[in-house]
């Protein structure tokens, strides 16, 4: 049977759980774009980051490995990240 959680972006790729969120962590929502439906752990993130979003390595973006892609907060949702496009 097929594990329909979301992948956690940075999660190792050996580790057992790459589904699994820690328990009293912070996570935001990856919408659109190559990291569409992955969560994001934000527990460490300033409230001015949260606010800004964040460049994430994105070995599937426009520009392959070692490319960016842009999340940005959606609007007012504090737990969505829409994708704003990609960068080298």
């Amino acid at each position: 049977m097929t594990d329909l959680r979301p992948w956690i972006y940075g999660t190792d790729h050996d580790d057992p759980n790459p589904r699994t969120p820690t328990p009293g962590h912070v996570y935001v929502e990856l919408v659109g774009g190559p990291l569409d439906g992955q969560l994001l752990d934000v527990t460490g993130f300033t409230p001015d980051e949260r606010a800004d979003g964040a460049l994430l390595i994105s070995p599937h973006g426009a520009y392959g490995p070692g490319g960016r892609s842009d999340y940005v907060p959606e609007g007012g949702d504090t737990c969505r990240w829409r994708w704003n496009g990609d960068i080298a």
